[in-house]
């Protein structure tokens, strides 16, 4: 009986492609019966060649840099991309999200408030401070 070879893991790509790409990716899975994935996967491999100049500079004519992108055979760092999500801290903080802000340990923080240093109101057993407030205090110039 043969040994069963286990298949190679898949890995995730997601990519953005211009509307008359993905029509023709479309028609080509629907046309050979095949999932787009499968094609996009053959293709990669009978096509895409990262080990040589030659298939790299053939790749490169394919479409313009981007901008930024760094020429092949260039040394220098790799270029990526990013996500973020900004953070604003709400208007009405607890002591850890003003330590936070001021960039401070919270421990520093309690220390100002109960000095009556930095603005803030204690409600019952904890601190609340103003955003408003504790940027317009940072902004102060310091009293002589």
């Amino acid at each position: 009986m043969a040994k069963r070879v286990p298949p190679e893991p898949d890995g995730a790509l997601y990519v953005r492609l211009p509307a008359q790409a993905i029509d023709k990716l479309d028609r080509a899975a629907e046309a050979l019966g095949m999932h787009k994935k499968d094609l996009v996967a053959g293709l990669v491999t009978k096509y895409v060649d990262p080990d040589s100049r030659k298939g790299l500079t053939a790749l490169g004519a394919l479409s313009p840099p981007r901008r930024g992108a760094l020429e092949i055979g260039d040394a220098g760092p790799t270029l990526g991309s990013y996500s973020f999500q900004a953070y604003d801290p709400p208007e009405v903080m607890n002591v850890e999200q003003t330590a936070q802000l001021l960039q401070l340990e919270p421990k520093v923080v309690l220390e100002l408030a109960e000095a009556g240093t930095l603005p803030g109101r204690k409600l019952g057993t904890t601190w609340r401070f103003s955003r408003t407030a504790v940027l317009a205090w940072l902004a102060a110039p310091e009293p002589r």
